[in-house]
C-alpha cells in the first residue's frame, strides 16, 4: 500500500486547489524541488506530481519545475497534466519520470493510451477525475458523458499500470476519501486503483490500512500533509504495519 504525497504545480509553485478551481489556490511552497526533497526525507517511496497549468493548456507549462523535482530526488515520480501525445509521453519518460498519467486523452483518444501502455509497460497510468460519478476532462473544466467504471473498463487488458481516481467534489476540502465509489471502481476492474481527493486525517489512513481496502494500490494525499493534519511518519508506520 503506497501513500503518495502530492505536488500540484501552478505558476511554478506548490499549491492546493479547492474543487479543482484555479482561482482558489493556496501556495504551500515556492520551491517544488525543496518540497519533493522534504517528502523523500520523510520516508515516502513515490511522488505524485500534477502540472495544473498544463492540464488546462494541453501541454507542459511547469516543465522547469518538474525537471527540478526529478533532479532533486531519487524516489520515483509520476506526472500528470497536459500529457496528450506520444511525443509528450516519450519526452517525460526519457527525462526520468517513472510513470505518466493520461487523463483527458484517455477519453479523447483511448487508442493512444493502449499504444503507449504497450510501448512502455508499467509506465502508463490513467487518471479518472469525476464529478458526481461522471468523468471530467480538460483540467476538470469540462464534463464528458462517460461513467467512471465505463472509462476504466475500456482499458482492461491494455497494460495500463494504474488508475488514479479523483473525486473532484472532495478534492482539496479535507472531506475524506469517497471510499464507496473508490472500492466500487477497484472491484470493477483488474487495473490497480489509487484513491485521490479528500484524504483528510489519520483516520483515513487507518481506513486505508483495513484489509477491506487492500485491493487498492494506495492513496494520494495533498493538503492534509501540508497543513499537518496527517503526520507523515505515523501514516507511513500504520501502512507498513498493515502490509
Amino acid at each position: 500500500m503506497i501513500l503518495f504525497p502530492a505536488i500540484d504545480l501552478k505558476d511554478g509553485q506548490c499549491v492546493r486547489l479547492v474543487h479543482g478551481d484555479m482561482n482558489q489556490a493556496t501556495v504551500f511552497n515556492d520551491s517544488p524541488a525543496a518540497q519533493a526533497r522534504l517528502f523523500e526525507d520523510q520516508g515516502f517511496q513515490y511522488l505524485h506530481v500534477v502540472d495544473l497549468n498544463g492540464a488546462f493548456a494541453g501541454e507542459s507549462i511547469n516543465g522547469g519545475a518538474v525537471q527540478a523535482i526529478i533532479g532533486a530526488v531519487k524516489f520515483p515520480v509520476q506526472l500528470g497534466g497536459g500529457i496528450r501525445t506520444m511525443a509528450h509521453i516519450h519526452a517525460w519518460l526519457d527525462k526520468g519520470i517513472s510513470r505518466v498519467i493520461l487523463g483527458t486523452i484517455a477519453v479523447r483518444d483511448p487508442a493512444l493510451v493502449r499504444a503507449a501502455a504497450q510501448q512502455y509497460p508499467g509506465r502508463i497510468a490513467v487518471g479518472i477525475d469525476a464529478r458526481a460519478g461522471t468523468v471530467a476532462v480538460e483540467g476538470w473544466a469540462q464534463t464528458s458523458h462517460l461513467s467512471v467504471i465505463e472509462l476504466a473498463q475500456r482499458f482492461e487488458g491494455a497494460g495500463v499500470a494504474a488508475i488514479i481516481y479523483t473525486d473532484i467534489d472532495r478534492d482539496g476540502i479535507l472531506a475524506g476519501i469517497n471510499w464507496d465509489a473508490t472500492l466500487k471502481l477497484a472491484q470493477a476492474t483488474t487495473i490497480p486503483v489509487i484513491a485521490s481527493g479528500g484524504l483528510a486525517s489519520i483516520a483515513d489512513i487507518r481506513t486505508l490500512a483495513d484489509p477491506k481496502y487492500r485491493v487498492l494500490e494506495g492513496a494520494i494525499s495533498g493538503r492534509a500533509l501540508y497543513d499537518g493534519r496527517i503526520d507523515s511518519r505515523e501514516a507511513l508506520a500504520l501502512l507498513k504495519a498493515a502490509a
